[in-house]
């Protein structure tokens, strides 16, 4: 738990506050109009509002501020730190790590390219996206490059490289795909012109566009030049077929975004449907990541938020279902960054509430979708499942298997770990270690009875759900001693199998002959997956208690490094890798231990490494 004694040093000032654990991990990410005030809020009793609170402020072991200069800059700021560190607790767009865009680059001669992007960068360069419907993407991208004879190359072309001729035409310029801007055959301001209409397009208005290909075709049907004509009326076709797709759903030719977004069960969507110039142009669904239960307020904000900073395309009027907190500051927030009036509107009634409407009802169908598919998953068994299950002589498939295996050397650091697999996959959040508590030497048997006495006494206790099938990483012995612990803790009807290393023959207990099963059986690969990924946790977890307790103890060879201040430093630390890029005024401020002690800690963690990279030369 954090000392609450640094709330009173936390500024009345705008800013963003991160919340971090022991591990100092950023869990959580927020902005106050006021630091002190929304971050004491969190740890005021009566301030909860429910568990997910309570949670989330077990979890905080420190508190970290960063000033800004107003609430709006304190939106733009909290919505790039949780794209950058991506905190447990913080609602997130599960697939934002490289979402599509269509870029028209800064240039002389501007390229039109898909590029997939985390940030967007601050280059000149103009982004339409992001796109979750990648169909649509490229059909919009095809259509472009059939009605505009665009480069496809990458040369920086400019004034002085046509002078230079240093690019020379390609096949696009004789096929009538380009008009050869490398050798200077169209001007800037001609190419531009086009750049022009192509955003026009991307923005929903491709009358002017019609327009343009109307003249042209005129033009080349009056001078003869049959061939122009058909390519123009060619090029017009695609654009009015591409247009029929979209159906006019307002009348006053106003720009707008319909934002909806909805969770259950910790899974969350968000539905954006876009309006341009009266017409429905598209529809972009994101998959919500949500870690504590929330309510649609807090859903819809933190969507809105992060969606809007991941886009260039803001239109006049976005509306929502629900209110979004502070939102004034968010509508300040999207006029500065658009350079025009924007308006957020909540509808009652008429037209819009009618859009609002329809996309609630396509959010609530792909929450059902994706639940739906979630369930059958869970219904669906994989064949490696049931192969063990037939290999086993089981009456159910083993769909929760647990595994367990020690490892010490010598008896010295005796550590065991367990790992779980569902459905033939692990699942790491399952997975635990055990410090060997009542065990002296290097007894096998009994840290087995031992891990397992605890796992499943544990498991009885919290009402967890009990494994269909145990693994132990060893032979009859090791599996005689799992099998005991069970029947001691009234678990008998749970199947215990012992996987020996050197034959890979599987064992059950009172039987001393190992079980017939093909060598090739799906399911007895999978037994060995499993044992080989327990094998490699608990070794894991051995050398990193070991290597801890070989640097406690380098670390208490420094004078005024007394055993306090080194579990001070292990609870902020998890290795020496951790500290070697910080300065010693960065750990005294984690650590609270004097800064020249931690000038000697720096030296000794360098000598360390050296001495480590002379052994591998």
């Amino acid at each position: 738990m954090i000392d609450r004694s640094i709330l009173k040093s936390i500024p009345s000032l705008p800013g963003v506050y991160f919340f971090k654990n022991r591990s100092n991990e950023t869990i959580y990410i927020g902005k106050a109009k006021i630091l002190k005030n929304r971050v004491r809020s969190y740890f005021i009793s009566s301030g909860h509002g429910g568990s997910k609170t309570d949670i989330l402020v077990k979890n905080i072991n420190s508190i970290e501020w960063l000033v800004v200069r107003d609430e709006v800059e304190a939106i733009l700021t909290e919505a790039n730190l949780i794209k950058e560190y991506r905190p447990k607790y913080n609602i997130l767009l599960k697939d934002d790590k490289s979402f599509p865009y269509i870029q028209i680059t800064k240039e002389s001669f501007p390229q039109v390219i898909l590029v997939r992007l985390k940030k967007l960068p601050n280059d000149g360069s103009l982004f339409f996206g992001p796109y979750t419907d990648t169909r649509q993407l490229r059909e919009s991208l095809k259509v472009i490059h059939k009605i505009f004879p665009l480069r496809t190359c990458n040369f920086n072309i400019n004034d002085q490289s046509i002078i230079d001729n240093k690019y020379q035409i390609c096949l696009d310029y004789h096929i009538k795909r380009c008009d050869g801007p490398c050798e200077g055959f169209v001007s800037q301001k001609t190419y531009n012109e086009m750049i022009k209409l192509i955003i026009q397009f991307l923005r929903g208005r491709d009358q002017k566009i019609k327009i343009y290909l109307k003249t042209e075709m005129d033009n080349a049907s009056d001078e003869l030049r049959f061939e122009d004509a058909v390519r123009f009326r060619d090029q017009y076709n695609s654009i009015s077929n591409f247009s029929k797709k979209q159906k006019k759903v307002t009348q006053d030719g106003i720009d707008r975004d319909i934002l909806v977004a909805t969770a259950k069960n910790k899974i969350g969507i968000g539905v954006i449907l876009k309006v341009r110039n009266g017409f429905f142009i598209g529809k972009e669904k994101f998959n919500l990541s949500i870690s504590l239960q929330s309510n649609n307020e807090k859903i819809i904000t933190e969507f809105f938020k992060q969606y809007y900073s991941s886009t260039m395309d803001i239109p006049k009027e976005i509306l929502v279902e629900h209110t979004i907190t502070d939102i004034n500051d968010h509508i300040s927030w999207l006029t500065k960054i658009s350079n025009r009036k924007i308006s957020i509107i909540i509808p009652k009634i008429g037209e819009k509430k009618r859009l609002v409407e329809i996309c609630r009802k396509n959010c609530e169908l792909q929450l059902k979708e994706i639940l739906n598919k979630k369930e059958k998953r869970k219904e669906l068994i994989p064949n490696s499942v049931e192969r063990l299950k037939e290999d086993l002589n089981m009456s159910a498939p083993p769909r929760r298997i647990e595994g367990f295996d020690n490892s010490n050397i010598q008896g010295a650091f005796p550590v065991a770990g367990m790992v779980c697999f569902i459905d033939g996959k692990p699942v790491k959040k399952e997975y635990r270690k055990f410090n060997i508590k009542s065990v002296d030497g290097p007894d096998d048997f009994k840290s087995m009875y031992e891990v397992v006495s605890r796992r499943y006494s544990r498991v009885i206790k919290e009402k967890l759900p009990l494994p269909d099938l145990i693994l132990i990483d060893g032979g009859k012995g090791q599996l005689s001693v799992a099998k005991s612990a069970l029947d001691h803790l009234g678990l008998s009807y749970i199947t215990v199998i012992g996987l020996a290393k050197k034959l890979e023959e599987v064992f059950l207990p009172h039987f001393s002959e190992p079980q017939n099963i093909s060598k090739h059986s799906s399911g007895l690969l999978l037994l060995r997956r499993i044992r080989d990924e327990v094998h490699r946790y608990a070794i894991s977890f051995h050398r990193q208690k070991r290597n801890k307790a070989q640097n406690k103890s380098i670390l208490l060879t420094i004078p005024g490094m007394g055993k306090y201040r080194v579990v001070s430093f292990w609870n902020t630390f998890k290795s020496f890798n951790d500290v070697k890029e910080l300065s010693a005024e960065e750990i005294k401020n984690k650590t609270k231990i004097p800064i020249k002690i931690c000038e000697k800690i720096l030296v000794l963690i360098n000598k360390k490494n050296e001495n480590k990279k002379a052994i591998n030369n």
